[in-house]
């Protein structure tokens, strides 16, 4: 009897415990991103005695890091008959792989079954290679489009080059500036041609002989190296490519303008608006193409099996970063130049000569308009390119990741991918429309406004003399500027010139609409997926807000550099005072200036990322992922205009030059007129570029941190989206970072010092040995192309040092902490310390930017306010106005480069060493 209930109770106790087994499903074909068509069952029974079990929970999942299957669901309960089932979408990865269904969670497997046996049964499946048929129409459509813009940008030129050159005065200045500008460019990108192929090499070495990790495609590690040098010679050569053909087009297009403006304002409006156009269009028409066709290239040759679109985004990182080294020397050389020419023509001609802007007796005056062209035009063409690049792959970087972690994949990864090239494809249609929509005329209709200029139109042929109007206060709100005004003229009549900078608001405007437009439809065929129906629409609201903030940059930019507002006007008050508290109220000023930007940037960053975590893109853990890609979009949506901001800023150089020729080939005051008044617009559009510049800047390098933290994930397998900065060792490499950025802007206004002085000096030679130079009526000309080669070869060298320091200390740092933490066993202490260097470099950068962009533009239009009312402050009897005058001329100097080379440069610097992170990064990783 006891033999009996013990056998009973055994019994009982064996009937307890489960075994689940296969019913139906196993061994399923289907492609990827698709479900597959029969469901996978299992039933559980109670061990022994076979009977179903009921409300047992099954679990189904699998240990394939790659396949990815989505379940639905993944947790099941069997019913009365023992039964539970699930659907399975595949990923888009193809492969063979194996489907669990378990009595325990993943989490808790064992990892080793055979000692610890768990109950769980299996399933295998087939994922074949599939692609979304959208993904090579959108392909297709970047690719075509980026061409044909190229191709009308090339029709842009041939209008703008087969206007006449004007008289042989004209000719013969613009030859000058063409030779000087042309033998500049020449010389610079020989040097930087020289730093690249070095630096290609180091690359190359660093990847060749660089451990393999499990993120690596399937390829050898040295045809790995060879895409990724390549693909940075690559961005090299295009980035140089758009700067020295848009200078080719901009130094033939200032004697255009002059000549059109002896024949027409509204003719002169629209060939300096075109030639400005062709360098907008071109830069950002070869920037899409030339990340398009490093992607297409590498996703035909590379079968799913050898390389995921995630694996080829980070393989084509190099465009960026050669895009970024270019840029960098670029913007560094260009700067220099051209603020080392200005400030030597202003001191020795302005100050100690008290000779007129552009007066052709000026030995530096050719250096100067050479300079505005090399770096107004060149080098911020080369920084917008190397920031759209850059914005490009780091949101192809963050789309391809969100497309691989989400649960379930996105269906059409290539889609995202492409996205934001197919975004500044509608921003190039848009702009493109926006420029016929510039348009400025002569009118006999009286209109309010500071901006409205007279216009004399001589009837007879006796002397006519343009002065200011004697009764004109520019203190009154909404009081015209007379600039016209006949002497000895028995009849005549006054025509009123369109205020230029409202025909350009009108077509950036039309820009927007149209982009914004376009931006509709585009999210919806890129983003919209099945498995996340209503995330396009998140993701386009994201782009709305990026929108947004471009405008608020313009409209911050303008208030802190024009003379309309307080910010400037203040600085000529305290001018009268004397040069000193000049220098104290322009600093209070740009100080001040950065915190309306500050502001915009961190609601522009929190607003997209919210809307973004909206989107539902969750990962297999539960995580939101959608955030970040919520602010790329938003980068995007800020960059989609920037051909036609682009075409502002070009514009600025060639009017500039245009009424240099105007005033050295001794044209009538009507020409002047117009020239001055184009002249003044393309002041405030080149001040409104650098502000919209920064923006990106801060966009984009928050982008292109979050890509740099992705792809140490992708590399480590390790999640790695903190950055501790309580870590003594990363806490060293913020330090490092901030002052990283105060030393580069330390070495570059040094250069443009070394640089003005040399000028200086040459400009007083010069005087010293003919005084006839300081005559006006003096038909003696100076040696203006001995200054130009002197500034040519100084600026070149002096760009070297600061260029290599911004591309060698995050090298360095990264590989010395990566010993350190070998040592110490903290396996990717090299990579955390290079993102506290990062972090920090970025937001010091974007401040310093800032400060010395905004307060450089309000010394510079203080100064020219108070040249333009000089009648008007003599009249006043506060101060002396040649002290008045000396006062501004030196917030000017200081200001000069500022703005002009060191603000801008920092602009690239920020974002080199975000490229530099994310192609080196993976370097810095020691192995497990």
């Amino acid at each position: 009897m006891r033999s009996l209930l013990i056998f009973i109770a055994i019994l009982l106790a064996y009937t307890k415990s489960y075994l689940i087994r296969s019913v139906e499903g196993d061994n399923q074909k289907g492609r990827g991103s698709a479900e597959l068509p029969n469901s996978y069952v299992v039933q559980v029974v109670r061990a022994g005695v076979i009977i179903p079990a009921s409300n047992i929970t099954v679990y189904f999942f699998t240990n394939s890091a790659k396949l990815k299957p989505y379940f639905n669901p993944s947790v099941a309960i069997t019913n009365s008959s023992g039964y539970a089932s699930t659907r399975v979408t595949l990923g888009y990865s193809p492969g063979n792989g194996v489907i669990y269904a378990s009595l325990t969670p993943k989490n808790f497997v064992p990892a080793n079954p055979t000692v610890n046996p768990i109950i769980q049964t299996n399933f295998t499946f087939q994922a074949e290679f599939w692609v979304n048929p959208n993904a090579w129409a959108q392909i297709s459509v970047v690719l075509f489009m980026s061409l044909l813009c190229v191709v009308c940008s090339f029709g842009l030129a041939i209008y703008v080059l087969s206007k006449d050159r004007g008289t042989p005065n004209m000719i013969e200045v613009a030859d000058a500036i063409q030779r000087g500008a042309q033998g500049f460019l020449k010389v610079q990108y020989t040097t930087i041609a020289f730093i690249a192929v070095p630096v290609g090499f180091i690359l190359f070495l660093m990847y060749g002989y660089r451990t393999k990790t499990n993120f690596d495609p399937n390829i050898t590690m040295n045809l790995n190296a060879t895409i990724v040098t390549l693909s940075f010679m690559f961005g090299a050569f295009l980035s140089g490519l758009s700067g020295f053909i848009g200078m080719f087009v901009s130094v033939r297009a200032n004697s255009r303008v002059t000549s059109a403006a002896t024949r027409s304002y509204s003719e002169a409006m629209n060939i300096a608006t075109r030639a400005g156009a062709f360098v907008g269009f071109l830069v950002v028409s070869l920037s899409v193409f030339g990340v398009c066709l490093c992607f297409v290239i590498l996703y035909g040759a590379m079968t799913p099996f050898i390389a995921e679109p995630q694996q080829i985004v980070t393989m084509i990182v190099g465009f960026s970063f050669g895009c970024s080294l270019s840029a960098l020397f670029a913007q560094l050389g260009g700067g220099i130049f051209t603020k080392a020419a200005d400030v030597g023509a202003d001191l020795v001609g302005k100050v100690e000569s008290d000779m007129p802007e552009d007066d052709l007796h000026n030995p530096a005056v050719i250096a100067d308009l050479v300079g505005d062209n090399v770096g107004d035009c060149a080098g911020r063409g080369s920084d917008l390119f190397e920031s759209i690049s850059a914005e490009n792959i780091g949101v192809m970087i963050l789309a391809a990741s969100m497309a691989a972690n989400a649960y379930p994949q996105i269906s059409s990864p290539v889609s995202y991918i492409v996205f934001p090239l197919l975004v500044h494809i509608c921003g190039l249609i848009g702009s493109w429309i926006g420029i016929f929509f510039v348009r400025v005329k002569s009118s006999n209709t009286r209109h309010s406004g500071r901006e409205d200029y007279m216009l004399i139109v001589q009837s007879n042929d006796r002397e006519q003399e343009l002065i200011q109007h004697d009764d004109y206060n520019p203190m009154i709100e909404n009081e015209p500027i007379i600039i016209g005004r006949t002497q000895e003229i028995d009849t005549y009549e006054t025509e009123e010139l369109d205020d230029p900078m409202t025909a350009l608001n009108v077509g950036y405007a039309v820009a927007t609409i149209v982009t914004t437009a376009l931006f509709i439809p585009i999210c919806y065929w890129c983003l919209y997926t099945p498995e996340y129906s209503q995330a396009w629409v998140r993701f386009l609201f994201c782009g709305l807000v990026g929108i947004a903030t471009s405008w608020a940059f313009v409209f911050i930019t303008v208030y802190y550099t024009d003379s309309t507002w307080r910010p400037v006007l203040s600085i000529v008050e305290a001018s009268n005072t004397g040069h000193a508290t000049n220098v104290i109220a322009g600093l209070a000023v740009g100080m001040e200036s950065t915190a309306a930007p500050v502001v915009v940037i961190v609601l522009a960053i929190l607003c997209s990322y919210y809307l973004g975590t909206t989107a539902g893109i969750y990962d297999v853990d539960g995580s939101n992922i959608g955030g970040l890609f919520g602010t790329a979009v938003a980068t995007i949506g800020m960059l989609s205009t920037s051909s036609y901001v682009l075409t502002m800023d070009t514009l600025g150089p060639i009017v500039d030059n245009a009424g240099g020729i105007a005033e050295m080939s001794n044209e009538p005051p009507q020409v002047r007129a117009i020239t001055d008044k184009l002249d003044a617009v393309g002041n405030t559009t080149k001040a409104l570029t650098k502000g919209y510049a920064i923006g990106s800047a801060a966009l984009a390098s928050f982008l292109l941190f979050s890509a740099f933290l992705d792809t140490v994930t992708a590399y480590s397998g390790v999640v790695f989206s903190v950055v501790n900065l309580a870590s003594p060792e990363v806490f060293v490499g913020g330090l490092l970072g901030a002052g990283l950025v105060f030393l580069f802007t330390s070495l570059t206004i040094r250069a443009v010092n070394t640089a003005a002085q040399a000028v200086i000096e040459e400009v007083r030679r010069q005087f010293r040995e003919n005084p006839n130079l300081k005559n006006k009526n003096s038909p003696d000309r100076p040696d203006y192309e001995r200054c130009v080669r002197m500034i040519t070869s100084s600026s070149l060298v002096q760009m070297i040092a600061p260029g290599l320091l911004a591309v060698i200390v995050p090298i360095i740092v990264g590989f010395t902490f990566r010993y350190i933490g070998f040592r110490t066993n903290q396996l990717y202490l090299g990579a955390e310390v290079s993102a506290g260097l990062l972090m920090v470099a970025t937001i010091v950068g974007i401040l310093m930017a800032l400060f010395l962009n905004n307060a450089g533009g309000a010394w510079d239009n203080a100064k020219k306010y108070v040249e333009m009312n000089a009648e008007m402050l003599k009249r006043r009897n506060k101060s002396d106005y040649a002290e008045l005058k000396k006062s501004v001329v030196t917030g000017d100097t200081i200001g000069d480069p500022c703005k002009d080379t060191a603000g801008p440069s920092i602009h690239v610097l920020i974002k080199l060493l975000a490229t530099i992170t994310l192609v080196v990064g993976p370097l810095f990783l020691n192995k497990a």
